[in-house]
């Protein structure tokens, strides 16, 4: 199956992802307009409401992903994975995918447990690439590692799905043990793994511009009609600094500024999730095909985990307690 194939095949995943993305936004969202306009009204402290209202929301949320978003997100991989090594899927994917996960991990427990394991290997790894930017000294020196860090932690990102799909496919091994290998395997396969950066970045920032620019674009239009809250908001601002004695700067002092901030935010979260789980599926494909063509065609062997156990502490410490 051809990458694009794979990717028409697994949408519905990527369409239940938005779906459930798409309510949990707008539970914040109506929780903080709400927590606002209910304080601004009794206590005439609408910032507070509004700071009070976005943790609410973020707390349900958080809450309810915990326990039922990372269905989508594993059922996707391991369908992706089972597509690139058996050239096939079945016709309902979802509850297949779904199948598989929960085959895989009897809990949700487990299943976070195992992505722990998964990114405090891959991030010490991606940690072992800064340090020699970081080496050259100086403000260039750290400069060129923060650079090099952010761009990392997006490759990180992905390793980590990628490392996902192994455990997924190495059924014969415990979910650490794979994951394990999963860590050698992209240490002794890292160049050619890492030939995706053009796509995983390029796609990325396109995607930001054109999707994030184009809807800060209609929020701000849209927010432009709604002058008293952002006047409100402006004057609870401008308060708050003269209370606490902040410098706040002139900037926020116009209530159009913050509803271009209100707008940014907006379209640097809708981004997010559309690239999330439409485009950055398609990008992980071909990221998966290659880490999984790559491990099946290695020969792990002693030595390889001894390498990355004198690197990584965190690799040595869980192939001690695997051994």
């Amino acid at each position: 199956m051809s990458n694009k194939e794979i990717y028409k095949k697994t949408l519905t995943f990527s369409l239940r992802r938005f779906i459930f993305n798409t309510c949990c936004l707008l539970l914040v969202g109506a929780l903080s307009v709400f927590g606002f306009l209910l304080v601004d009204k009794m206590f005439d402290k609408g910032l507070i409401g509004l700071a009070i209202g976005i943790l609410f929301g973020i707390i349900i949320v958080a809450v309810v992903a915990h326990f039922f978003s990372y269905i989508y997100k594993a059922g996707h991989i391991v369908m992706m994975m089972k597509a690139v090594t058996e050239g096939t899927l079945p016709d309902d994917v979802y509850h297949e995918g779904k199948r598989l996960v929960k085959e895989r991990f009897t809990t949700v427990a487990l299943y976070y447990a195992a992505t722990r394991v998964i990114k405090a290997i891959f991030n010490e790894i991606g940690s072992l690439i800064t340090r020699g930017a970081e080496a050259i000294g100086g403000d260039t020196g750290n400069a060129i590692g923060n650079a090099i860090s952010i761009g990392i932690n997006v490759v990180v990102g992905f390793l980590c799905d990628c490392c996902l799909g192994w455990v997924f496919y190495r059924k014969d091994k415990g979910a650490v043990k794979a994951t394990l290998e999963g860590g050698v395997i992209f240490f002794k396969n890292g160049k050619a793994l890492l030939r995706n950066l053009g796509r995983i970045f390029g796609m990325g920032i396109a995607s930001l511009l054109m999707i994030g620019g184009a809807f800060t674009g209609v929020f701000f239009l849209i927010f432009n009609n709604f002058g008293d809250a952002f006047t409100s908001l402006r004057d609870e601002i401008m308060e708050a600094g003269v209370r606490n004695n902040w410098d706040i700067p002139a900037f926020f002092n116009n209530p159009t500024n913050l509803a271009l901030i209100a707008a940014a935010i907006v379209g640097l979260i809708l981004w997010a999730i559309i690239h999330g789980t439409f485009i950055r599926p398609f990008i992980l494909v071909g990221v998966i095909r290659n880490y999984m063509e790559a491990g099946i065609k290695s020969n792990v062997l002693a030595e390889d985990y001894s390498t990355l156990e004198k690197k990584s502490k965190k690799f040595a410490k869980y192939m001690e307690k695997e051994n």
